[in-house]
């Protein structure tokens, strides 16, 4: 009787697709065209970029949801994704069980900023204002909804100040309303603020991860103010994610192909150079680091009244 072979057959056996929920030639496309380029040679297979934006990533997500388990068709993961969950009120799929995590690729820091040469000169000035002057406090960040914006809500509720959070229509907006004394200090993503900042435009007041941002070694985290923002922290990131189901040993062999780019010196500088900071994780820390999201921006947008989309 002849022998069945049993063997699986090689993985992957076709171009791997990331579908990316951002368009073209921002740091998300960015980081996953690195990355993705730096994987092929492990993977021996090339791998394509496929950029599906729009309603917060749900249409991204629904492609790879519904994609076949087989491991050639990833998804851009990000704090984004964490919002998006938390933010509507129904979604075509389920963040937590219909993805599989693979990798953290990148973290990367949010600042909060003054106007050069206006009234705040640190962090603790903007607090002892806030407090003499409850509810005067205008704090910009992009719209309603966005990781920004959350953060914000969650940086005024920990700190125990009244103050007016103002959504604008992206961040150009912002460093407008700033520049032109409109709000008194803004909240974003470092990277698009960094020359800005190198410019003496805008005065970085803090960072808001867990530790001094590389960029910025000289700006404290909101954490270091002690008190009620001693145990603080919001960072944004991105990973990668397949749908649930996909085998493991794909999902072992896409770890270790990201794993192997992030190792690479020239992928970590050109992340760098997008004011990222390259760092990888096993698929059970991703998973962790999404839950954990979830149930943190709930809680703040349940908290700030923001209805639910």
């Amino acid at each position: 009787m002849p022998m069945v072979s049993l063997a699986q057959p090689r993985f992957p056996s076709k171009p791997v697709r990331i579908v990316v929920p951002n368009g073209p030639g921002g740091a998300a496309d960015i980081t996953a065209r690195t990355v993705g380029q730096a994987m092929s040679a492990t993977l021996g297979q090339p791998v394509v970029i496929d950029n599906k934006p729009g309603a917060g990533g749900v249409v991204a997500g629904e492609v790879v949801a519904h994609a076949e388990p087989d491991g050639h068709t990833l998804l851009l993961v990000s704090s984004g994704s964490a919002v998006s969950a938390s933010l509507f009120k129904s979604l075509p799929f389920d963040t937590l069980r219909d993805f599989a995590p693979v990798s953290l690729l990148a973290t990367f820091d949010l600042v909060l900023v003054a106007a050069e040469g206006g009234r705040f000169k640190s962090l603790d000035d903007v607090l002892a204002w806030a407090r003499a002057n409850p509810g005067k406090l205008n704090l910009g960040t992009p719209q309603v909804g966005t990781t920004q914006n959350l953060a914000a809500e969650l940086f005024k509720a920990s700190a125990g100040i009244q103050a007016q959070v103002v959504p604008f229509n992206g961040t150009p907006p912002v460093i407008t309303a700033l520049r032109s004394g409109e709000i008194d200090v803004g909240l974003d993503i470092l990277g698009p603020l960094m020359g800005q900042i190198g410019s003496k435009a805008l005065r970085p007041l803090a960072v808001l991860g867990a530790k001094r941002a590389p960029q910025l070694p000289d700006v404290p985290a909101v954490r270091e103010a002690g008190g009620s923002l001693a145990g603080f922290e919001v960072g944004s990131w991105n990973g990668l994610a397949v749908p649930a189901k996909t085998p493991a040993a794909a999902i072992e062999r896409l770890h270790a192909a990201v794993a192997s780019a992030l190792a690479q010196p020239g992928v970590r500088q050109r992340l760098a150079d997008l004011n990222l900071v390259a760092q990888g994780s096993t698929p059970a820390a991703l998973q962790e680091r999404l839950a954990n999201d979830i149930r943190r921006w709930s809680d703040v947008i349940a908290r700030a009244r923001i209805p639910k989309q």
